[in-house]
């Protein structure tokens, strides 16, 4: 059939499969699955054939199970059915249905595929689902990435009918004979993907009947346009991001002399999962004053002084604190090193100046001291000061960034703060020259 010779033009074009390779293909018993299954054992690929039952549609899921059996019976076709509890997985890794069930098939089909010696992965997405994609992302807010439709080819997964219309898919099956089954899902428009094909896509082909035909070349003229922005994205990156420990810096001067800053911006930060609408208001305080937060899913966003700060958030109700010993030296998770030693202090002995030093009173200290780090509306008693401070003010005044601030160190003794360590001693646990025993703490 010319379906079938359009086909192999395409695989040899982009080069997705060699001459009679051997193949994985994802079977749901759909229209198009099927399709897929048919056309590459007649253009003489090797085909194994994988199917996964995500128990989400009762009978129907059984159903289909037994309609791919059977068909890869008919065809001599090696087949692997996987079972998942798609609801479970969901729940335990808090995603949606739909992401679950794409995560779960997606690591089974590798491992298949390595096991086997497979050379890829064929799955079955055609014109429709490509334009559906991109119309899914445009309504998201994705950038000019999001609406390149879908890859011919992701890493071993290949497309080879992805410049097939649903439509001929079908024809193709009815020539051959060929029955297929339905997801009744994909006749409702509960799902935002089943809204877009059942509703807006019809919509728009009556203002233009080609209108699909004409979105998937756009995607294809943006995925050429995108190779371009992908560089000149890159190449701008290297000057205005600096890697850090839990994130990034971004220079807010570099990038608003960058030539299109928003477009950078926007790039820089999507992937720690702002959005469009956030990263257009972060972009907007750019130019006023430090101290604005942004927060993502797992992370946040600081605009401080010059930089823009990108950093892990914390659940601050699971900060872990840790206790000293009496005496010795204990290291916490980021390297810093505390010493405790005790002594009894002469004549001759001075008071350390450093500032990674503490000297304490041992008869003071009635509790275990602990270490952790700064919480909201910790107050301290600054040294030489009367009364107490705000901690946030006082870092303020020392010029440490609020994202700083978060990896900063305090010893504590019940509820006091005793020392900001290595910036600030409490007044409250001053030594007067007359203990007869001190704990002294020194960190590095």
């Amino acid at each position: 059939m010319k379906l079938e010779q359009r086909v192999q033009s395409f695989i040899t074009q982009h080069t997705l499969l060699e001459p009679g390779a051997k193949v994985l293909v994802a079977l749901s018993g759909g229209a198009d699955s099927v399709a897929l299954l048919r056309m590459l054992i007649r253009l003489g690929y090797d085909c194994y054939a994988v199917h996964c039952n995500f128990h989400l549609r009762g009978e129907e899921s059984d159903r289909d199970e037994r309609f791919v059996t059977e068909l890869c019976h008919s065809q001599g076709v090696s087949l692997e059915v996987l079972h998942f509890d798609t609801e479970a997985y969901a729940s335990e890794h808090k995603v949606s249905i739909e992401m679950a069930a794409r995560e779960l098939r997606y690591r089974e089909f590798e491992r298949i595929r390595e096991s086997h010696s497979l050379s890829a992965i064929a799955v079955a997405h055609h014109q429709d689902d490509a334009v559906e994609t991109l119309l899914l992302n445009l309504i998201r807010g994705a950038g000019i990435n999001g609406l390149t439709g879908m890859r011919v080819r992701n890493g071993h997964v290949v497309r080879p009918l992805l410049w097939l219309s649903r439509d001929e898919v079908v024809e193709y099956l009815n020539r051959l004979g060929q029955s297929y089954v339905t997801d009744s899902t994909n006749l409702t428009d509960e799902y935002a993907r089943n809204k877009v094909r059942l509703g807006l896509i019809p919509l728009m082909e009556q203002i233009n009947a080609a209108a699909k035909e004409n979105i998937a070349q756009a995607a294809a003229h943006l995925a050429d346009a995108a190779t371009i922005y992908n560089k000149v994205i890159a190449d701008t990156s290297l000057r205005i991001v600096t890697p850090m420990e839990s994130g990034i810096d971004v220079d807010i001067q570099a990038l608003l002399g960058s030539q299109a800053p928003q477009a950078q911006l926007f790039e820089v930060l999507h992937p720690y999962g702002f959005n469009s609408r956030q990263i257009a208001d972060i972009y907007r305080s750019l130019m006023g004053e430090s101290g604005r937060m942004f927060y993502a899913e797992n992370y946040l966003a600081l605009k401080d002084r010059d930089l823009l700060c990108i950093r892990l958030r914390k659940d601050t109700d699971e900060e872990p604190h840790y206790t000293l010993p009496e005496e010795g030296g204990v290291e916490l998770p980021d390297g810093t090193h505390l010493t405790i030693t005790r002594i009894t202090p002469d004549a001759s002995w001075r008071v350390p100046r450093e500032s990674n030093v503490c000297v304490l009173d041992a008869s003071r200290i009635k509790s275990p001291l602990i270490v952790r780090h700064p919480q909201e509306g910790d107050r301290i008693h600054p040294f030489g000061m009367k009364g107490s401070k705000l901690l946030s003010d006082m870092y303020t005044d020392l010029k440490i960034s609020r994202i700083d601030r978060a990896k900063q160190w305090l010893l504590c003794h019940d509820t006091d703060i005793v020392w900001a360590i290595g910036t600030r001693t409490s007044e409250l646990y001053r030594i007067g020259g007359k203990e007869s025993e001190l704990v002294v703490i020194s960190f590095n």
